[in-house]
């Protein structure tokens, strides 16, 4: 094990009678690093974090933490803090009776559990609060509460089960901002479980995403968006246009593939460290372009090589505006533009060209990733 490993999961699987919930899982986190784990509902996300807390026991697998073997620890005895989606405060007790109360129950003293106290209430802000009760208290200033009363027994990990899902949009923007400061100033390994693709994104080091229990992959955020290594990460992750593609051949460095959303000339693909010699002509892979990556040429602007397309919807979004363009074979792609311009001079209906770079598309088929090299290439 890595000396700058902290957590450290291996085969963990959760079975609720015959539904597993957790496949197999393996993962590491490193000391100091903010790992989210992000999925849809019910993908097993919770589970996960609950059970490197000890609140589920693993089915089978083990977890490590510190290089300890903690699988069949008790949770009250593993070095770990947990904030709840519900924060969790016990509504009868003040404000710093709910933060001192995991330091009562390890038997530090008075004294010192009033100036921890102290000391960790003003970390979150919270400065002069230790004698209000959780009901005077705004859902942001209690999501700090169960903040403080997790790190102030000093965990080895924070673990976070969606602690900002309760919270209006901009309380949830404010909060992400002051974990991720807090998070750094204190330097704790933190695990965070999140359904919020920009709050993933936003926030953290490294992501795991999960979808039925499995791992789909666990990269850096920037990974994570521009080389996605299946359909469902690409779909997942932001929004993305998914076409249907089909292996022709291969060259030295290229790999030729057919459209099947439009009529248009085969489109190469730079092999990128993938053995072409794997792929059977006609197999079916997967090109992936994101909306912002897409440009829309007007009626007017004369373009070669783009892809014909018709506007069959606009959509005002703030600073951009969404179009969705229907091609070939009522193929819907959705592409994004930003400025009045632009905006204005695309209505309903019109017939425009779509193009991109050839380093702005990836094509995915069995997690394996190319760098689409395409007819539009600018």
């Amino acid at each position: 094990m890595d000396a700058q490993t902290v957590v450290e999961l291996s085969g963990l699987t959760k079975r609720y009678g015959d539904v597993t919930a957790v496949h197999d899982l393996s993962f590491a986190v490193r000391r100091g690093e903010f790992f989210s784990i992000l999925g849809p509902s019910g993908c097993g996300k919770s589970t996960t974090l609950r059970t490197i807390a000890g609140f589920e026991s693993a089915s089978e697998g083990m977890i490590k933490l510190d290089g300890t073997d903690i699988t069949d620890t008790p949770a009250h005895q593993r070095e770990t803090g947990m904030v709840f989606q519900s924060y969790a405060l016990f509504p009868h007790k003040t404000v710093g009776e709910n933060v001192g109360f995991g330091l009562k129950m390890e038997g530090v003293p008075q004294s010192e559990r009033k100036k921890r106290i102290t000391e960790m209430l003003a970390t979150v802000d919270l400065d002069g609060f230790e004698q209000r009760m959780p009901s005077e208290l705004s859902g942001g200033q209690q999501q700090r509460v169960a903040l403080a009363r997790a790190l102030i027994i000093e965990p080895s990990v924070l673990l976070l089960d969606e602690p900002l899902a309760a919270l209006d949009l901009q309380l949830r923007q404010d909060m992400r901002f002051e974990l991720q400061q807090i998070q750094d100033r204190l330097d704790i390994t933190t695990i965070y479980v999140t359904h919020d693709q920009q709050e993933a994104l936003s926030m953290s080091d490294r992501i795991l995403v999960l979808d039925g229990g499995r791992a789909q992959q666990i990269d850096t955020p920037r990974e994570l968006y521009n080389n996605p290594r299946n359909q469902f990460v690409a779909d997942f992750i932001g929004e993305a246009n998914i076409l249907q593609t089909r292996f022709k051949s291969a060259t030295e460095d290229t790999i030729e593939v057919e459209p099947e959303f439009a009529s248009m000339n085969t489109v190469s693909v730079m092999e990128h460290g993938f053995d072409a010699d794997a792929l059977s002509k006609g197999e079916r892979i997967y090109l992936n372009i994101r909306p912002e990556d897409i440009t829309i040429h007007p009626p007017e602007d004369d373009v070669a090589d783009g892809l014909t397309a018709e506007i069959t919807n606009k959509t005002f979004i703030g600073k951009t505006t969404q179009f969705v363009a229907t091609v070939g074979n009522n193929q819907e792609i959705l592409a994004e533009a930003s400025g009045l311009a632009a905006q204005q001079s695309i209505a309903t209906g019109d017939m425009v060209s779509l193009t991109w770079s050839r380093d702005d598309c990836t094509i995915i088929g069995d997690h394996r990733v190319w760098v689409l090299l395409n007819h539009a290439s600018g």
